[in-house]
């Protein structure tokens, strides 16, 4: 097995090495384009932390065309306070504001679906109210707690393939629409473009690598990933759509819940899709207030100083930095003095260990931890899944060291400076 060391802190361009790692099976120039050609991705909208309400139904009448559609979305405007008014617990009835205070707050209207008449408008809106104007109505002011940054990969079943960012599909479509200003979770969502194809797949959902994970996190400026599942059955074409929906996240895609929900027709899909997103981040919502969805302190691969350079440096500036008054100079030092030079001495070995989870990383450090003689054992490289590697100071030879370990019952194989322990 070779391994690979790559310079993540100091990459000028991450995303060059992250397709290098892709296309290392041998993929040509024309293999490359045809995987990210085309019109793929779906931009996501901008989210401002304005507040959204969704679903409002009118159906009124007027003079004319233009006419019942401006009452319409006057109506839909008074609506649609009366809901925020109500859902954000503010208590008390809902403040009498006439339509063009009301109007004054709004930022935009959101069409879902309409029918306009001769005299006649029924639709269905969304409006969007800006939240500078209507926090203060509503009492909210000050800074918003919200997660760390979490990279989205929504993967769609459907038809019994998977997909991401492969091809547009609609559950990526809900997601790039959903505005996530007013959730709680800092939601990182590709366009889905260009290498995105490429680097983010149904496949990375089984990918354990921490080295890996890390370097699409950064790429996309995000502290951890969530991946939100869904998988559609349709009978025929045309029908009723099943979904079933489930949250998952972290790079050992832990999960946290599901649910389903049915649409009428396919006309009727982005409204379960939507309604779908919205439970999902109830979901997240909800982990990240019981302290569940919180980033995986593995995929911090932040350089650290190793103790035992910090043990030798000072060992190291002992003589020089510290005087003995008692001492003469130039006289020899006495065999007692010297003893507990000697017995300070010790060494640093590099100790491999199986880590098929992160129990076997606290189960393989506390080990080595308990040999008497060690003086500190820190990890410099954790992979779940694979063999993480630890930096043991010891007092002691190599072999003492590997000779203790085996009387707890570990198979240890001794090589220069290093040490390799399985059970």
């Amino acid at each position: 097995m070779v391994a690979l060391s790559l310079p993540f802190q100091n990459a000028k361009n991450r995303k060059a090495i992250l397709l290098g790692l892709a296309l290392v099976s041998g993929l040509g120039d024309a293999a490359l384009v045809a995987q990210i050609e085309g019109d793929r991705g779906i931009p996501p909208i901008a989210s401002n932390g304005d507040y959204e309400v969704r679903g409002i139904e009118v159906n009124v009448s007027g003079d004319n065309a233009e006419d019942a559609r401006t009452k319409g979305w006057r109506e839909a405007q008074r609506k649609a306070w009366a809901k925020l008014w109500e859902s954000n617990g503010t208590g008390g009835s809902v403040p009498g504001l006439d339509d063009a205070t009301i109007e004054s707050m709004v930022a935009a209207v959101v069409v879902e679906r309409e029918q306009i008449g001769p005299r006649r408008y029924i639709a269905t809106v969304g409006v969007i109210f800006d939240r500078a104007r209507t926090g203060e109505r509503l009492g909210m002011g000050g800074a918003k707690a919200r997660s760390a940054p979490l990279l989205v990969v929504p993967v769609l079943y459907q038809g019994g393939v998977a997909t991401v960012f492969e091809t547009r599909n609609p559950w990526q479509k809900a997601w790039a629409e959903y505005r996530t200003g007013a959730s709680a979770i800092d939601y990182v969502r590709p366009a889905g473009s260009g290498s995105d194809s490429l680097l983010l797949t149904a496949g990375q959902l089984d990918r354990r690598s921490r080295n890996w994970w890390r370097l699409i996190l950064d790429e996309f400026g995000a502290a951890d990933v969530i991946m939100p599942i869904a998988r559609l059955e349709r009978d025929y074409p045309g029908g009723p759509v099943r979904g079933t929906f489930s949250a998952r996240y972290g790079p050992d895609n832990r999960f946290l819940g599901s649910f389903e929900l049915t649409a009428k027709s396919e006309a009727d899909l982005p409204r379960m899709l939507e309604d779908a997103i919205g439970r999902i981040d109830a979901i997240y919502t909800q982990a990240l207030v019981a302290g569940t969805l919180r980033p995986d302190p593995t995929l911090n691969i932040a350089p650290q100083i190793d103790p035992a350079l910090i043990e030798q440096t000072l060992a190291k500036a002992t003589p020089v930095a510290q005087s003995n008054p008692g001492i003469v100079p130039g006289a020899e030092p006495s065999a007692a003095a010297s003893a507990p030079a000697a017995a300070a001495v010790s060494s640093t070995f590099t100790v491999q260990f199986p880590t098929a989870d992160a129990a076997a990383v606290d189960a393989g450090m506390a080990a080595v931890r308990s040999v008497a003689g060690v003086k500190s054992a820190a990890s410099t490289s954790i992979a779940l899944g694979g063999t993480s590697v630890m930096r043991v100071t010891y007092a002691g030879e190599i072999e003492a060291l590997a000779a203790a370990l085996r009387a707890q019952g570990w198979r240890v194989t001794v090589g220069a400076g290093a040490l390799s322990i399985r059970k």
